[in-house]
């Protein structure tokens, strides 16, 4: 079974997989942003995800919710969680030197294989396809995952007004 899915699996698919890890690997690694990118990746993963929940269930008020109130958890926990440890800005250049992380790579993956799981669960045509829970979970968990990526660039974006000591980690 799953060599016929692989099998059945479109070119394009397995090129869009390779990119996304080595997007990701590239973010494992420190790097600068310049500030006017910081809010482009979180704003193109929110699409990315919002598009998954509407190409699957359609534009369906449950899932659109779902959707929204996973990005809002996200953001919410994630900018209450997380300190900007590590990241440093310049305003002389109007960029942020970033640390490594391996959660853009774990995020990026986590929503390909959910739209790649729905994909296969609609084109199977399974019974749990038309079951309001499972669209509710999958369309929070694409809310999840691309709200964490708005999260981390808010907490990217407040290191502007920190201390470098404070955001390096230096006491």
């Amino acid at each position: 079974m799953l060599i016929e899915i692989l099998q059945r699996t479109p070119t394009w698919v397995f090129f869009l997989f390779f990119a996304l890890l080595a997007l990701g690997y590239s973010q494992s690694r420190r790097r600068r942003l310049n500030r006017s990118m910081v809010p482009v990746f979180p704003a193109a993963m929110l699409f990315f995800s919002l598009y998954g929940v509407v190409s699957a269930f359609g534009t369906i008020p449950v899932g659109l919710v779902c959707w929204a109130a996973g990005v809002a958890i996200a953001v919410v926990l994630g900018r209450k969680l997380a300190a900007p440890n590590g990241v440093i800005y310049s305003a002389e250049t109007l960029s942020f030197s970033l640390p490594g992380s391996w959660i853009p790579l774990a995020l990026m993956m986590a929503i390909f294989f959910t739209k790649f799981a729905v994909g296969i669960t609609l084109a199977r045509e399974l019974p749990i396809a038309g079951d309001p829970a499972f669209v509710e979970a999958v369309s929070l968990c694409y809310g999840v995952f691309s709200g964490i990526f708005l999260a981390r660039a808010a907490v990217v974006w407040r290191a502007q007004s920190l201390p470098v000591a404070i955001v390096a980690g230096a006491q």
